[in-house]
């Protein structure tokens, strides 16, 4: 029998990259829509297509024939002034993602939202899935245009095109080809050139092998209608740094920044990173995300998604193994 087809928007990002590995290591029949080929894409079996999610017609002939659509192609930038291009990619495109699949008789969209959507409960709060979003509630374009979108995915489905929304938390581990704010650290860190620890802040990072088991899985095994947080392990700052440290040889820093002086330097490091064409150490929003409640709840999609992250040690690991081998082919 013929395999369904699958279609993935989104690609080159993170998260996109890691899917599409999962898809061919799946043995699934794939097609992807880019604007424009790269490298990247060597020795991978799939169909390519070009378009953009802003544009209908390209998303309809991509979509053709398709059976499920993993919807990824987003704009995750949070210093970029361009408010209307961010709506225009994660709004209209979005619309634009669940007009083409309806039109092609798509059976099942998934879609990735993101964590950024929940509004943050009071300190050491459990976070877990909502049944609604509300953009007013959230701080931020990049918040408030994907609270947009997950509405908009949620009230479009139906017995006959169903949706599947999956919430990723902060990536990490391979595939980091555009260099991530981690990525920039790890970076950093590996050359011995990552001046300074810091005693504030936490996350939950979650490597970016495991969102894409999990939205594989959801993909198959997701409730219609039902949204799934896909997430990790909460590490502090200064765990992440000596974790690195022991990976790669490297002693701890010895300057320690505390949180009112990354609060003065961050628009400076935004501005130089901007003019150097180069991902920021960190900003004013990752500062913020830092000190903000990160305690989110994977389990519904560990019960029903078989969902089962690895430790974020292992994927820091896997990240500075796989940065050293991609910088030496480079």
């Amino acid at each position: 029998m013929e395999k369904k087809l699958c279609v993935l928007t989104g690609a080159t990002g993170h998260i996109g990259y890691a899917l599409l590995k999962e898809l061919q290591k799946n043995g699934e029949k794939v097609r992807i829509l880019i604007r424009k080929d790269l490298p990247i894409f060597d020795g991978i079996d799939c169909e390519k297509v070009y378009g953009d999610v802003t544009d209908l017609s390209s998303l309809e002939k991509a979509f053709e024939g398709a059976d499920v659509v993993y919807h990824l192609a987003g704009i995750i930038e949070i210093n970029t002034t361009d408010e209307s291009r961010i709506y225009k990619v994660n709004v209209d495109g979005t619309k634009n993602v669940v007009a083409a699949c309806k039109k092609c008789g798509v059976r099942r969209l998934v879609y990735a939202s993101s964590v950024d959507v929940f509004p943050p409960l009071p300190e050491g709060q459990l976070m877990e899935e909502l049944d609604s979003f509300d953009p007013d509630k959230l701080e931020g374009t990049y918040a408030k245009t994907k609270a947009i979108a997950t509405q908009f995915v949620l009230d479009s489905g139906s017995d006959e095109f169903e949706v599947v929304v999956t919430h990723p938390g902060a990536c990490i581990g391979p595939y980091d080809f555009k260099v991530s704010n981690v990525g920039e650290m790890v970076r950093m860190f590996m050359k011995g050139a990552f001046p300074v620890t810091m005693d504030f802040g936490a996350y939950n990072f979650v490597d970016v092998r495991d969102v894409a088991q999990g939205m594989y899985s959801a993909a198959y095994n997701g409730r219609n209608g039902a949204c799934y947080i896909l997430t990790g392990e909460v590490v502090s700052t200064g765990e992440m740094i000596h974790i690195l440290s022991e990976k790669t040889g490297h002693h701890d820093p010895k300057l320690v920044l505390h949180k009112g002086m990354a609060e003065v330097f961050a628009p400076l490091a935004e501005e130089y990173y901007k003019l150097a064409h180069k991902t920021p150490l960190f900003t004013r929003y990752s500062i913020r995300k830092l000190v903000s409640n990160c305690n989110f709840s994977c389990e519904r999609a560990r019960r029903e998604l078989g969902y089962d992250p690895m430790t974020a040690k292992q994927s820091l690991s896997d990240m500075v193994d796989w940065i050293a081998e991609y910088e030496k082919e480079k």
